[in-house]
């Protein structure tokens, strides 16, 4: 390819660049980095980085070009921020003058594992570490599909350039800016590898919706049966872990399309939290992170390059990104059959939500457009009792379009193929955070296994009065009393009003949504006598 063409498309010059390093392997990303002095090596083999400023998403500074072509379709808001097209204009050009004799990283990559609804993605980065993220994350072409390479979007991600609000109209100095008519997601002021990522995320769950495929924000494993599981959850719900099972075959730990032949995967590796991993717990991912992972906020043992998972000095949110391959059992090209069983996973800190509960169809759309789990007391400031977290499709911070629409699409998936649907609590029982137990990982397990092999379809279930959740008395190595949240409770009283909380909030969350909501949804919702 001819290197000075690599922007012929954009519409800015972007041409007088110092040195372009054009798909470079992980091992010289990885030499880079450590000759910048961006970097460490763990004992491990990891490369081990810092994102500075920023160790997560900046949610109110993503943006959405407004124009003729967005303007009746985005769901504006306090998600999709419409920012104007000629200021889009304006700050891009300011970028490109930043990028002038600078050298940069660029890498063609894909997404989406079924070639029917591919897109191919043209990636500039400021560090050698962002392009190995974009190399590990995305879908990596053979040298045939490189040879003939057009994107159909560029992303340019520079972390160097900080914005000026009183001149480019932007809330602070960082900001993600997508151009669905330009085909352009524009990142800067934050080395925040996520942005990149969710940035296609966002981009595929404003394509794929037209071609009615289902994106989704999920985990996915098949079985030796060829049976296929979804898993959706918000962060710290155990999507990741759950679905890395050594039993099953990984699909994709993170995000997915369901077309009407199957799911298949959108990236081509995981990106997984790492916060007090352990061998035991989490034996796939811990034996991921080795020569070619990426480490996000990590640190080490004093002395050592020994990673402390443990430590969250720079943030909770530390992560391993890698490529998917790195799991022994993944599926690869990651493209499977129709899912016989969705699991949406809840942290329920209220301590409220049964381990497992079988849900009807109008349930299952209430418990998605819901998108309930609960952060627990000390994880912000402020927080001091169990507080509630509903994020629209369990990906509100990704849905560029209404969420009524994935919605919709769900329900008619379901109804096709006769999809089973389970509310699964890895949350709290014998009381909220700070009085109950977290429910063990270990019966979780055997939970998600029983249903995966049809040991819940003929069993005796009973009905939560107030949730209206179908729960099964028995599973398999699952002990029969914490089956019955309120029998977990020492003070039944206390439970009561829990449960009254919680169904007000579920309740209160639901009324945004209800106006689009039909009659079987809407019968779902809590009701507390």
């Amino acid at each position: 390819m001819n290197l000075n063409q690599l922007f012929s498309h954009l519409p800015i010059p972007l041409t007088n660049l110092q040195q372009i390093f054009y798909n470079l392997t992980a091992a010289e990303l990885v030499e880079h980095t450590l000759r910048l002095g961006q970097g460490q090596l763990a004992d491990n083999g990891a490369l081990v980085v810092s994102t500075g400023e920023f160790t997560g998403r900046s949610p109110k500074d993503k943006y959405v070009v407004l124009d003729s072509q967005t303007e009746s379709v985005v769901w504006w808001g306090d998600i999709n921020h419409p920012y104007p097209s000629d200021k889009f204009e304006q700050l891009l050009a300011r970028v490109s003058a930043y990028l002038q004799q600078k050298t940069v990283y660029v890498r063609d990559c894909l997404a989406g594992a079924d070639p029917r609804y591919q897109i191919k993605i043209r990636v500039l980065n400021e560090n050698p570490w962002q392009n190995l993220f974009v190399y590990n994350l995305f879908i990596r072409p053979t040298a045939e599909q490189l040879r003939e390479f057009v994107p159909d979007f560029t992303i340019l991600a520079v972390p160097g350039f900080r914005a000026t609000p009183e001149i480019d109209g932007t809330r602070q100095h960082n900001f993600t800016i997508i151009d669905f008519s330009r085909k352009i997601i524009l990142i800067g002021g934050s080395a925040y590898t996520g942005e990149i990522k969710k940035g296609i995320f966002t981009v595929l769950n404003y394509l794929l919706p037209l071609k009615g495929v289902l994106p989704m924000h999920c985990s996915a494993n098949i079985g030796k049966d060829e049976q296929v599981a979804i898993f959706f959850g918000l962060s710290g719900t155990g999507k990741t872990t759950l679905s890395a099972d050594p039993n099953r075959f990984l699909i994709g730990d993170d995000e997915h399309g369901w077309t009407d032949s199957g799911i298949f995967n959108f990236e081509g590796g995981c990106y997984a939290k790492c916060i007090d991993l352990s061998q035991e717990k989490e034996p796939q991912i811990w034996q991921a992170i080795k020569s070619g992972t990426l480490l996000e906020n990590t640190t080490f043992y004093p002395g050592t390059r020994t990673v402390n998972f443990h430590d969250k000095s720079v943030t909770e949110n530390t992560r391993a990104a890698y490529p998917i391959y790195y799991i022994p059992n993944a599926v690869e090209p990651s493209i499977a059959g129709t899912p016989k069983n969705i699991f949406f996973l809840t942290a329920d800190a209220f301590g409220v939500l049964p381990p497992i509960a079988r849900l009807t169809a109008g349930q299952a759309m209430y418990y998605f457009i819901s998108g309930y789990t609960a952060k627990v007391a000390g994880t912000e400031a402020g927080v001091i009792e169990p507080q509630p977290t509903f994020s629209a499709c369990f990906g509100q911070a990704f849905l560029p379009l209404p969420p009524t629409r994935y919605a919709q699409l769900l329900g008619a998936k379901l109804k096709q193929f006769n999809t089973r649907v389970w509310l699964v609590n890895t949350g709290w029982t014998g009381g909220p955070y700070g009085v109950g137990n977290r429910i063990s990982l270990q019966y979780t397990r055997a939970i998600i296994s029983a249903a995966l092999e049809g040991k819940l379809e003929n069993v005796s279930y009973y009905k939560d009065p107030i949730f209206g959740l179908a729960v099964p008395e028995s599973v398999p190595n699952v002990p029969a009393e914490i089956l019955k949240p309120k029998d977990t409770w020492l003070d039944p009283v206390a439970y009561d009003a829990q449960a009254a909380k919680l169904s007000q909030y579920f309740n209160q969350n639901f009324e945004k949504f209800a106006a689009f909501a039909d009659a079987e949804t809407k019968a779902a919702a809590p009701v507390w006598v």
